[in-house]
């Protein structure tokens, strides 16, 4: 069903892109450190719902930015000599794949800025990088299905930010439930139902991509 060398190739090649077109990957992290900065002139340390709320908040547009480009970057021409050369389930995998490594490492990048700027105001850091990092995947996975999407539309950029919306707030105010575990010795009733929610989600879309993808890729 799904050809590991092909979506190991695809993989490597967006890499390879990333390295040669390193502007959008500099433009993103200074994104997050002036964001950061400009909170940390305003607000100086903010309280612990403050901090959180921001640093999803910073991850949604950062995930925004980097993973639309990357079918922004796929000209009609090359999409169409994908279509001769790989199957559709394991281009869109690769896709997936190579965004949810991307946004981890944007995710532990952000992080860092935050603690430089805005210190640390965890009771247990471990928990919040754990999170931090389940974060970053469903958010990549959610972005990355849009994307695919809305690169048939011709209007990436609002067709996402549509479909995104009403997709993407459910998920941020859940994640934002379940990081608060990570400020305060206080047990969180509910939290590996949460978490357990938050991953069915992740399946779900990654099943949808998977299914869907096939269709889009032949109109």
């Amino acid at each position: 069903m799904f050809n590991s060398n092909h979506i190991y190739t695809l993989i490597k090649k967006d890499f390879l892109l990333e390295t040669r077109h390193q502007h959008s990957f500099y433009a993103i992290i200074l994104y997050v450190i002036s964001t950061t900065f400009v909170v940390f002139l305003t607000m100086g340390n903010p309280e612990e719902q403050v901090w959180n709320g921001l640093f999803w908040i910073v991850q949604l547009f950062v995930c925004i930015n980097a993973v639309a480009k990357s079918f922004l970057a796929e000209s009609q021409g090359r999409m169409l000599y994908y279509f001769t050369i790989v199957h559709p389930r394991n281009f869109i995998v690769a896709k997936l794949l190579y965004n949810l490594v991307l946004m981890a490492i944007m995710s532990g990048l952000s992080l860092v800025v935050f603690l430089v700027f805005l210190e640390n105001p965890f009771a247990y850091l471990y928990k919040f990088v754990a999170i931090s990092f389940l974060g970053s995947i469903g958010l990549s996975l959610v972005f990355t299905f849009l994307a695919a999407i809305a690169a048939k539309a011709k209007q990436q950029a609002s067709l996402m930010a549509i479909m995104g919306l009403p997709v993407i707030i459910p998920q941020l105010l859940l994640l934002m439930k379940i990081s608060t575990v990570a400020f305060s010795k206080v047990v969180q009733e509910g939290l590996w139902q949460m978490v357990g929610l938050l991953v069915a989600l992740d399946i779900m879309v990654v099943a949808l991509a998977v299914i869907l993808f096939t269709y889009l890729w032949k109109d």
